[in-house]
C-alpha cells in the first residue's frame, strides 16, 4: 500500500489566527469590562502606578499561546509589554516555569491577567492533552488528528494548540475537504445511493469545481467492512472507519492492502488515552480524537508579582 502524502490544511501562526484571537478577546474585554472598568482595581491602586510580573506555569504540561502575549497586551494599553523567556509554544513544562513577564501599568495589568491567563490556560490544556494523545501511541505508524469538535470561535486557536501538542489538524471547516457521513446518506430517509455513489458524485462535484492539482481531499464514513469494500475501488483519499473494534480495523486494514487502494485509514468514534494505543496498533494511518478539544482541562498558570 503506498500511503497518500497528502493533507488537511495545517494551523499556523498567521495573520488569520492573529484575527481570531482578536475577536475572541474583543469580546472578552467587554464581557469583563462593559463600559465601566475594573471597579476594584480603580479603587485601590493608583492610576499610574507602575508593576512588573510573571506569569508562571502550576504544573507540567505543554504550553500554547505565548505567540498571543503581545498583542493581547497591546489592546489593553499600549503602554504593556511582555518581555519572552526561553520558554516557547510547544515546550514542555514543570511547575514554577516562567513563562514570561508583564510590565507596565498596573491597573492595566489587572485587566489583563485574567484575559491573559485564561487565553494561555486554555490552548495550553489543549496542548498538553494533545501530547499524551501523541505519546501514547508512540512506536506506531498512526497520527493523531484533532476534529470539529471545538469551542465555537476558538477553532483555529485550538487547532493551533493541538499542533503544538505534536498532534496533526483534520479540516478546519466544511469549506477545505468532503467528509461524506451516514446522514449525507440518509438525509430524510430518500437517499437512493450508497457510499461508492456519494464517492464517485462527490468526486465528479470536485473535479468540475476545483483544478486538478487543488483539489480538496475526499473522505468517506463507513461503518462496516461491507461498506469499505464498496469503496474502496472509488479511491477516496481517506476511509473513516466509525466505531469499528480494533480487530474489525485490523480487517479493513488487510482489505485496503488486498484491494491494493491507496486509500488511509482513519480510526473514529469514542476514543481515549485507555483504548487509543489498541486502535493505532491495527494498522490505521490515523486516528482522530474529539477529546483533544471537548474534553482538554485548563492548564494551570498564574500570575506572581515580581
Amino acid at each position: 500500500m503506498t500511503a497518500s502524502k497528502r493533507d488537511f490544511h495545517q494551523t499556523e501562526y498567521n495573520d488569520e489566527l492573529r484575527a481570531d484571537m482578536r475577536s475572541i478577546i474583543s469580546l472578552a474585554i467587554r464581557e469583563d469590562n462593559s463600559t465601566v472598568g475594573d471597579l476594584t482595581s480603580m479603587s485601590l491602586i493608583p492610576q499610574n502606578a507602575p508593576g512588573r510580573a510573571a506569569v508562571v506555569a502550576r504544573e507540567r504540561g505543554v504550553v500554547a499561546g505565548l505567540v498571543f502575549a503581545q498583542e493581547l497586551l497591546a489592546m489593553i494599553d499600549g503602554a504593556l509589554t511582555w518581555e519572552s523567556t526561553e520558554v516557547k509554544d510547544g515546550e514542555l513544562v514543570t511547575p514554577g516555569a516562567v513563562l514570561g513577564y508583564i510590565s507596565g501599568p498596573t491597573l492595566s495589568m489587572l485587566t489583563a491577567e485574567r484575559l491573559l491567563l485564561n487565553l494561555v490556560g486554555r490552548l495550553s490544556g489543549v496542548a498538553t492533552l494533545s501530547r499524551a494523545y501523541v505519546d501514547a501511541i508512540a512506536g506506531t505508524q498512526a497520527h493523531i488528528y484533532d476534529t470539529r469538535k471545538t469551542t465555537l470561535g476558538w477553532r483555529r486557536l485550538e487547532k493551533y494548540a493541538t499542533r503544538c501538542g505534536g498532534a496533526r489538524n483534520h479540516r478546519t471547516g466544511l469549506y477545505d475537504a468532503i467528509l461524506i457521513k451516514d446522514n449525507h446518506l440518509a438525509f430524510g430517509g430518500i437517499s437512493d445511493f450508497g457510499p461508492a455513489e456519494a464517492v464517485r458524485r462527490a468526486r465528479a462535484y470536485l473535479v468540475e469545481h476545483y483544478p486538478q492539482d487543488a483539489l480538496p481531499l475526499l473522505e468517506i464514513e463507513v461503518d462496516s467492512l461491507e461498506q469499505l469494500r464498496q469503496v474502496l475501488p472509488e479511491n477516496p483519499d481517506i476511509v473513516l472507519l466509525d466505531n469499528m473494534s480494533p480487530e474489525m480495523m485490523k480487517q479493513a486494514v488487510q482489505m485496503r492492502n488486498d484491494a491494493h487502494s491507496s486509500a488511509e485509514l482513519e480510526a473514529s468514534g469514542g476514543i481515549n488515552l485507555q483504548t487509543v494505543r489498541a486502535k493505532a496498533l491495527s494498522g490505521v494511518e490515523r486516528v482522530s480524537v474529539g477529546a483533544l478539544t471537548h474534553s482538554a482541562k485548563t492548564f494551570d498558570v498564574g500570575l506572581d508579582w515580581v
